[in-house]
């Protein structure tokens, strides 16, 4: 039995993989194309962002499972995975930690200036400590679009931590959630955009989503409000953010994600003020990333020993119905 996996994961899962029988076996480029190539007679997969697409499933004849290292799956084609006969799944909540701890990270680094602040103190600018425009967060409101795992968390962390007023809108969060966890439910995207003063992204979605920020949606926020993305990228329209930033409507924008990863080098939002970007680092901690690979190993391990892993992710609701090789889904 061999797993192969397309981008770098954290050395326990290769040792429990390896202790169980099962070889490992890298792509030696982190690319569909070099997946597509390479995959061969693999019987598992674990990926990353990268994702599987079809024509790499499709090269795949002894594939058997598709373990997704986190929890969102759009760049696995699912539906071809299970018209293979091939299970998928996902992490969900092993890095929840770590994505809520980056968020609000990002949420001090935009409202305190410190990208701009360390890049000023190496240009010899000094001064920039007279001119830096701060905002302080405690007692300002915080709006979470999404109220799953990592948003409770982030939410906990600037209630408790920071002071902030939390208000969530996540339709299919049943009420009980939020008043466990002190927060404001709003049924109305709107208006939780012109109340908040920092608008933080956790909603899931697919990439044919309609972006949830655009023009219409971002011309509603409040002058001088933030806004954090480490959600999905097409949750923001690029174009649009970029303007509201030029023009000076936003104190800032924070994003983990973008539509395109890694963005063109001359793609405009990387010349736009007031921003800061990272390269999809919210699960990338020494601690989440040990726990999301064990999870995919013994996913992996399970699956090819003919058992019914965890997490399992279905292209659609009746898919709950069938079997795969005999086992009950």
């Amino acid at each position: 039995m061999e797993c192969f996996i397309t981008q770098p994961v954290h050395e326990a899962a290769i040792t429990f993989l390896n202790s169980h029988g099962i070889a490992t076996r890298y792509a030696s480029n982190p690319d569909m194309q070099t997946v597509i190539g390479e995959i061969g007679s693999a019987d598992a997969v674990i990926t990353r962002d990268l994702g599987l697409n079809r024509q790499a499933i499709l090269a795949a004849p002894n594939l058997k499972i598709i373990s997704c290292h986190g929890t969102g799956t759009n760049r696995i084609d699912v539906s071809t995975a299970y018209e293979r006969n091939v299970l998928v799944t996902n992490t969900p909540g092993a890095n929840s930690q770590s994505v809520a701890e980056l968020t609000v990270g990002l949420m001090l680094a935009s409202a305190r200036t410190i990208c701009e602040a360390d890049q000023a103190v190496r240009e010899g600018n000094w001064a920039f400590r007279y001119v830096a425009q701060g905002v302080e967060l405690h007692g300002k409101t915080l709006g979470l679009i999404g109220f799953g795992a990592i948003a409770q968390k982030v939410a906990t962390i600037a209630g408790k931590g920071l002071g902030m007023r939390c208000i969530a809108w996540s339709p299919s969060v049943p009420a009980t959630i939020f008043a466990e966890h002190g927060v404001e439910q709003t049924h109305n995207l709107e208006d939780l955009l012109r109340t908040v003063d920092v608008v933080s992204i956790h909603r899931s979605g697919k990439t044919t989503d309609r972006p949830l920020i655009n023009s219409t949606t971002l011309a509603l926020m409040r002058p001088r409000a933030i806004l954090v993305n480490v959600g999905r990228g097409f949750s923001v329209e690029s174009t649009d953010l970029a303007r509201a930033l030029e023009q000076g409507h936003l104190h800032g924008a924070a994003l983990d994600v973008l539509p395109q990863e890694p963005p063109a080098m001359d793609a405009p939002l990387l010349k736009v003020p007031s921003l800061i970007l990272t390269p999809h680092l919210g699960g990338t901690t020494l601690e989440a990333l040990k726990r999301l690979a064990l999870i995919c190993a013994h996913q992996v391990r399970d699956v090819l020993a003919g058992k019914k892993p965890d997490h399992l992710v279905l292209p659609l609701p009746h898919e709950h119905t069938r079997t795969h090789a005999g086992m009950p889904l």
